[in-house]
């Protein structure tokens, strides 16, 4: 964790240009932005890039700024630029592709069981615009399926933490035996132990939907810029291609 690197430094102005435009911009930048439902009429493919840059407020973009500067840097050192350009792109974008699968599966499912439930698709569309249904429908549908269905569709995702999860497990998998200082944690953890143990976390979150950090966080997004990274990260090591840097 020593300099910042060149491509790190340009990542965290650009997130610092759309973090101070979208706090004058408001709703406007969110809707324009954020990461939609690819059914929702607010989607737009350019999401897919975009919301890798927006965050929700100050503390979600400090975290996720200091984890880019302490464990990017040395990542694009070993790397060169356009490899590290092209690694982070690609754990961003993998993460988005998890969640929207994971948002497609409770989609369908809410669809699906309000459909056998009797609603007709007016009446879905009307849930899912106002949020209002009749109590009566919870005798076939769980509030939990409806939830679920109508925060698929409704919640936006935002942040760089796919990326940045992605930056963590290749990290992990350079200097499994670097000890790292938590605040929360009284004691030095290895790199090795800590980042498994965080993604253990977030699959524990995403399937059980308990979370100790707090509700609004998209943890197969985390889960899904993981995968990548990790899968990126063995199969240059397995054909030695983490040896060229693409400077």
């Amino acid at each position: 964790m020593g300099r910042m690197t060149e491509t790190v430094k340009v990542l965290l102005i650009i997130n610092i240009i759309f973090f101070i435009g979208t706090m004058s911009l408001g709703e406007p930048a969110y809707r324009l932005f954020s990461l939609w439902f690819f059914k929702n009429d607010n989607f737009g493919v350019w999401q897919v890039i975009t919301h890798m840059f927006m965050h929700g407020g100050f503390m979600h973009i400090l975290f996720n700024m200091y984890a880019l500067w302490a464990f990017g840097s040395p990542i694009e050192q070993m790397l060169g630029k356009n490899k590290f350009i092209f690694f982070y792109f690609s754990a961003g974008i993998g993460a988005a592709i998890i969640h929207s699968l994971v948002n497609y599966y409770h989609f369908e499912t809410g669809y699906t069981e309000l459909l056998n439930a009797g609603m007709d698709p007016q009446g879905i569309k009307t849930l899912l615009e106002t949020g209002q249904y009749s109590t009566g429908i919870l005798n076939s549908v769980s509030k939990d399926v409806l939830q679920e269905f109508y925060m698929a569709y409704n919640t936006p995702a935002v942040g760089a933490s796919g990326a940045i999860y992605g930056i963590l497990v290749a990290f992990g998998m350079m200097f499994p035996n670097v000890e790292l200082f938590l605040l929360f944690v009284p004691v030095p953890i290895k790199a090795k132990y800590f980042i498994p143990a965080l993604i253990a976390l977030d699959l524990f979150s995403g399937f059980t939907g308990y979370s100790i950090f707090g509700g609004g966080i998209a943890h197969f997004a985390h889960v899904g810029g993981a995968l990548f990274g990790f899968i990126m990260m063995w199969y240059w090591k397995k054909n030695r291609f983490n040896q060229n840097r693409w400077d």
